[in-house]
């Protein structure tokens, strides 16, 4: 009987220490509320250079533990050294105002150096005057010019000669002459037709009847205006509530649907302030298109602009004339299942004689040479890769500097990788080879670029390079030893397959910064789905969106990419998901995990859980339901659980939309063709009978981007299926959730996981973590 007892106490002990696993709560509160954020703040992590009198010499500031410097570099010489010293500047300020100033921190701005360099004007607490020889400060009176005696607002936009302002006021389109350039204030009405919700006003809503901002834009003639104006008198209203108001007070707006019949309608305006002139372009094409200005012509003649079809299957790049308001397509293109448009892409040059068009229409993004009649003169870029942002470009040199992805082997196909390239034949020249993360500044000659590279498991190295790519010099080291010292431990790469076991899926690993690798560890997925972009960081960053924090509870966090998720991958990748909102990276998420638990011996794969904010809170819910005898626990917020009451755009082109066309007879007996539009994504609701899991969902109850009803209907259906979970709603918060609430929204994800996963039910309090208010 004796032994009996034993092995049963014996079972017991072994019990109880598993499920009162400790969530290590004070490492998580150290590294989030103490110091890392006063670093971020504090320490430069990258160099903007600041030119000097249209030179390539330039100044930057770097600051790290010892102090704020400046520095002068001249790339032709290959010579960086001090700008100058901060205690002469400190000093001789201190000389004049008899005050006293922090060397280590000098708030100086507004630096101008004469042309022989000689001599350098600043602002610090007034205006003043360094000679870099005599290191002598002097006071100097401020250039009171015309600018200077300028009263400007935020409703003024000015032409590019300064000689008019532009603004709106009651929903129309205004200008009146500059005093301060001698022109008559008389105020001019440009339009006579606006009213709210078809205004020319930035806020088509607000009925206020004084000067208001605009969306209108000058062409640089000073002679023309453009705006896209917005038609959404038809639209129908969405309403939150305010219940932190002393009446709770309703709040109105205007939302697009998916599948909806009365959506904005797009229209181009031109105004000829000379003639006094306001015309609609006749720009129609498709039902319900979507217009968006690319650039207007350099002579105030032209304008070009791009319409998209609400299917988003075919795009248009036109010019249309300023004076005839005739309309030409240059280039038509047919994109199935929809195009990209996070990272479509034209550029006009030379006044329209030359059109970049970034196009994937072989699979992969790449760019093509259009004249300015829209023939095709040549391929840009080419092969099996993406073809991404254009960093710079050098018109006199006919060349480009765009980022490209995935052309290198062995390296992450995210890393931003600068390559060269001629506008007027095929072919590109890496100029950044490291296996990194790349960000480039290039000064305004395309002769030189600070580089700045990095991993998240590597430092930033910033590096000044000629335009062929060679290195110049190491530029600055940012400052990383406290944030070592604190128990900062930088997330790991990883690479797994998709549930295909063929398609690459990149991720990056966050553990404990007291991690042993003898013990067992819950994993949670930190998850957005895309898919216009995956929220994995590939750069060297302390704030990671929860996840490095989350892990020192006593967690392996892992965030990676899905199939679907990214057009960063090429047209397939990026597909992927099309027609499956809901579902396309649960198994993704799933079997990556399953390969990490094979991989490591660390990872308890009888423990998981995931969470993730708006797509992510989406998906989280839908993997908990989907998969609910493999994931453990989900916390959700702010999840567009129902796509059918989400934005119109985002589920139409991601989901798609169906087009169906009918004849119909007229009361004049003509034919004429009418399109209807109808789009169902599966709902997150169709799964709550699935529930196993413990499911926590969050949302704010004045969220307009995705509105409370999407949680709401979630929890309703949870109710119906008589299932368990937790909610909770952030009064007076949108869909980003910030201040105290967002500190309480991180904690409870901490208790979730920590109850959950760890076993852990402790509610610690803030006295308990010494944690400062």
């Amino acid at each position: 009987m004796n032994k009996v007892l034993v092995l049963l106490s014996l079972l017991l002990f072994t019990f109880w220490g598993k499920a009162q696993q400790k969530a290590n709560y004070k490492l998580a509160e150290k590294l989030r509320n103490v110091s890392l954020g006063s670093l971020i703040g504090k320490y430069s992590m990258d160099v903007f250079p600041k030119q000097i009198n249209n030179t390539d010499k330039f100044w930057f500031e770097f600051t790290t533990e010892e102090g704020k410097n400046f520095y002068f570099v001249d790339p032709v010489k290959g010579e960086k050294r001090l700008f100058f010293n901060n205690t002469d500047i400190a000093q001789g300020v201190s000389l004049i105002t008899r005050k006293g100033y922090n060397e280590k921190d000098l708030r100086i701005s507004d630096i101008e150096l004469s042309k022989d360099l000689t001599k350098m004007t600043f602002s610090m607490d007034g205006r003043y005057e360094f000679d870099f020889k005599t290191k002598k400060v002097r006071a100097v009176e401020k250039d009171h010019s015309e600018e200077d005696d300028e009263v400007i607002y935020s409703w003024m936009t000015f032409s590019p000669d300064r000689k008019y302002i532009l603004y709106a006021k009651d929903h129309n389109l205004y200008i009146r002459g500059n005093k301060a350039k001698g022109i008559d204030t008389t105020e001019i009405q440009l339009t006579t037709d606006g009213e709210k919700y078809y205004s020319f006003a930035r806020n088509s809503e607000d009925d206020r009847k004084d000067e208001a901002e605009t969306n209108a834009r000058w062409f640089k003639d000073s002679k023309h205006i453009y705006v896209v104006r917005e038609d959404s008198r038809k639209l129908k209203d969405m309403f939150v509530i305010n219940s932190l108001t002393k009446r709770p007070t309703l709040e109105k707006y205007r939302y697009e649907m998916p599948g909806e019949k009365d959506l904005c309608q797009y229209e181009l305006w031109i105004i000829d302030i000379e003639k006094k002139t306001a015309n609609r372009v006749p720009a129609d094409k498709w039902t319900d298109q979507y217009i968006q200005v690319i650039q207007p012509g350099e002579k105030g003649d032209k304008l070009f602009f791009q319409r998209f079809k609400r299917t988003w299957d075919e795009v248009d790049i036109c010019v249309v004339n300023t004076e005839t308001l005739e309309v030409k397509e240059l280039i038509h293109e047919v994109d199935k299942p929809y195009r990209d448009y996070h990272m479509q892409n034209t550029v006009i040059l030379n006044d329209g004689k030359d059109i970049l068009f970034r196009s994937e229409r072989t699979g992969w993004g790449h760019y093509y040479h259009y004249d300015g009649e829209g023939r095709l003169k040549n391929v840009i870029t080419s092969g099996p890769w993406v073809a991404g942002q254009v960093a710079a470009i050098d018109t006199v040199g006919r060349t480009i500097y765009l980022y490209g992805f995935g052309r290198e082997k062995g390296v992450d196909p995210y890393y931003y990788m600068l390559y060269k390239a001629s506008i007027d034949k095929e072919g590109v020249t890496l100029l950044t080879p490291e296996n990194a993360q790349h960000g480039v500044s290039f000064l305004s000659s395309k002769r030189y670029f600070v580089d700045t590279y990095s991993r998240v498991d590597m430092e930033p190295k910033i590096v000044l390079r000629n335009n062929q790519g060679k290195m110049i010099m190491e530029l600055a080291k940012p400052d990383t030893r406290r944030l070592k010292e604190l128990g900062w431990r930088a997330p790991e790469r990883f690479t797994v397959k998709a549930a295909d076991g063929l398609t690459d899926i990149y991720g990056i690993m966050w553990k404990p910064a007291d991690f042993d690798p003898n013990k067992k560890y819950p994993i949670i997925s930190s998850v957005y789905p895309g898919p216009f972009f995956e929220y994995v960081n590939t750069s060297f960053r302390v704030d990671d969106s929860y996840n490095m924090r989350l892990a020192q509870l006593g967690f392996i966090v892992v965030a990676m990419g899905h199939r679907g998720g990214s057009p960063m991958r090429g047209k397939f990748y990026h597909r992927y998901g099309y027609g499956k909102l809901r579902d396309y990276p649960l198994a993704d998420d799933k079997y990556a995990i399953e390969q990490l638990a094979d991989r490591y011996a660390y990872i308890d794969l009888s423990k998981v859980g995931i969470f993730g904010h708006s797509g992510g809170g989406f998906m989280s819910t839908a993997a908990l339901c989907t998969y609910p005898d493999f994931y453990t626990a989900a916390v959700s917020s702010a999840g567009n659980h129902d796509n059918n009451i989400f934005n119109r755009g985002w589920s139409e082109i991601y989901h798609g939309v169906k087009e169906t066309a009918k004849k119909v007879k007229g009361k004049d007996g003509q034919d004429s063709t009418v399109y209807t539009y109808s789009c169902k994504v599966p709902t997150n609701m169709e799964l709550a009978k699935r529930l196993k899991g413990h499911l926590l969902l969050v949302t704010g109850d004045m969220d307009k981007n995705v509105h409370p009803a999407n949680t709401l209907r979630m929890v309703d259906a949870l109710i119906k299926a008589k299932k368990n979970f937790e909610m909770i709603v952030l009064p007076g918060n949108g869909h980003g959730f910030g201040g105290k609430a967002e500190a309480f929204f991180e904690r409870k994800l901490w208790y979730h996981f920590a109850k959950y996963l760890l076993g852990d039910e402790r509610i610690v309090e803030d006295d308990e973590l010494q944690i400062e208010d």
